[in-house]
């Protein structure tokens, strides 16, 4: 099914004009709290299509337009980047306070609200819209504290989403900000105007799922939306390309991931996460050909959780974009499975380079295979090291993410991973090192909930149900053999992100 396709535009029709079904011709203002550097954000393009589509007004607010610095990825590194790593991951006692008070002070600089954008708020606030939509990471806590306050004092209704806002206590932190009528845990793509709609309308919010009202009451949980193919193109037309060093439209084939068992990930518990479903691959390079059009360009970032979760996708845009759009390059995120047919032999890369992929990235995690299994990440060090090798001999910058600290994680994995590093340095551009992060709902929160006390080598601190995190203490032994390999380890992956990537992959710099 192909989605019908028309310019995107802002309604002409009268804010007083009312339909059975409610206002039509309202004004909405969506601010872009992600503002991402080198792209437009996803979410926000399909909340302006969805409105646009039933003939609403709406204003974008992008901070890029006004010259807030935006959200940079990983990028060529300093030597004042590995120090600042080689901290935020110090596993040494003597300095663990104030390693978290770095953290902590870090943290709070990085979340507090951006001056320029409470400015352009206050200022699209004497426009009188009658809505404001944001869509939300859990980061934006104090941004949209400060624009929910602002609409407050102007009457103007706040609706918040994002796709963690289906984890109840989450939501329940958020929806008691002053000024916030609503959060939505659910896929709007299709019913995002009849849930505006009733908010302008003062009707009842609650018939619609995935609802929490700013007194506490909510809807049933909303399902994983089904027929992606009749949700609608995203509209981009409102950011600011002329401040995108390259441009690149972000794309999205699929929701949720097929495997769906590794216990660490947030990913497949957020609301788009949850359960795999796919567009068709038609439906997909329809879109991309029209995309390219309004934007004038030819480079793509698909942000699936894994593109490969359904292997004739990543085939079928190998093989079939050139069709659609003359010159194509893109990039995406896949998983080293251990599938009979993964997507990823050394066929389908050489035929994905052929096809205009010029990145790839993927998850590592680590490099001993006792914490792969124990984390049920479902890959293999053998098939990890086959696959880069493969993806660099059919030319492709590859860019892979790792962490420190599963449970369980003892020097000799470690040791492991620095193995694997040594042999594999050559063929890797970017690694995105990290410590091991607990998010409220994943497989390893329930598992380490259910233990007695006592029986678990984590110390639950406390739970940040405000970004739905758990923060814990461990007490496993992080002796100097542990830390001499993790700090071989760090020296490697600076080796890596210090060096230019590839010359194909340039203008992804930073992406993935």
């Amino acid at each position: 099914m192909t989605r019908a396709l028309r310019p995107p535009r802002s309604a002409n029709i009268s804010s007083d004009q009312i339909t059975s079904q409610g206002a039509v011709g309202s004004r909405f203002l969506i601010v872009d709290l992600n503002n991402f550097a080198s792209f437009p954000t996803l979410a926000v393009g399909i909340l302006a299509a969805a409105l646009r589509n039933r003939g609403h007004q709406v204003e974008v607010l992008c901070p890029l337009a006004y010259d807030v610095p935006a959200t940079q990825r990983e990028r060529q590194e300093t030597l004042l980047d590995h120090a600042k790593r080689r901290i935020h991951l110090s596993d040494w006692s003597p300095i663990l306070r104030a390693r978290d008070l770095l953290r902590q002070a870090a943290s709070r600089a990085a979340e507090r609200a951006h001056p320029v954008v409470l400015r352009e708020v206050a200022r699209a606030l004497e426009r009188k819209p009658d809505v404001i939509l944001v869509s939300a990471y859990l980061q934006h806590f104090e941004s949209l504290r400060a624009i929910a306050a602002l609409a407050k004092t102007k009457g103007v209704s706040v609706l918040l989403g994002g796709p963690m806002f289906n984890i109840a206590e989450t939501a329940d932190v958020w929806r008691a900000l002053p000024g916030v009528s609503a959060v939505v845990g659910a896929e709007v793509d299709r019913d995002l105007a009849d849930l505006a709609e009733a908010l302008v309308s003062d009707r009842d919010m609650l018939s619609h799922t995935g609802v929490v009202l700013a007194d506490g009451r909510r809807s049933a949980p909303a399902q994983p939306l089904r027929n992606l193919d009749a949700a609608p193109i995203p509209d981009f037309t409102d950011f600011p390309w002329d401040r995108y060093p390259v441009r690149i439209v972000p794309v999205m084939t699929g929701r949720g991931c097929q495997w769906d068992q590794c216990l660490f990930c947030s990913d497949v518990i957020s609301v788009s996460g949850r359960t795999f479903r796919t567009r068709s691959v038609e439906n997909v390079l329809v879109e991309m050909q029209e995309q390219a059009r309004r934007h004038e360009t030819t480079n793509f970032l698909f942000l699936d959780l894994k593109l490969n979760s359904w292997p004739g996708m990543i085939r079928g845009v190998a093989k079939g974009l050139g069709r659609y759009v003359q010159g194509a390059e893109w990039v995406g995120t896949v998983h080293v499975d251990q599938r009979a047919d993964n997507g990823l032999t050394r066929a389908d890369l050489h035929a994905a380079a052929e096809g205009g992929m010029r990145r790839i990235s993927f998850g590592l995690e680590s490099g001993s295979q006792a914490l792969l299994d124990a984390m049920r990440k479902g890959s293999s060090v053998e098939r990890n090291s086959t696959f880069i090798r493969d993806a660099h001999d059919a030319g492709l910058s590859i860019r892979c993410t790792m962490f420190k600290g599963f449970p369980g994680e003892t020097a000799e994995d470690m040791q492991a991973t620095v193995r694997f590093l040594e042999e594999h340095a050559l063929f890797l551009d970017r690694v995105r090192f990290n410590d091991f992060t607990i998010h409220t709902g994943t497989p390893i929160w329930r598992a380490l909930s259910e233990k007695a006390d006592g029986a678990s080598t984590l110390d639950i601190v406390r739970l940040d149900n405000r970004r739905a995190r758990v923060l814990y203490r461990t007490r496993e032994p992080r002796d100097a053999a542990y830390r001499r390999a993790k700090a071989r380890a760090l020296d490697l992956v600076y080796q890596i992100n210090r060096r230019e990537i590839r010359d194909a992959a340039r203008q992804f710099d930073g992406l993935m």
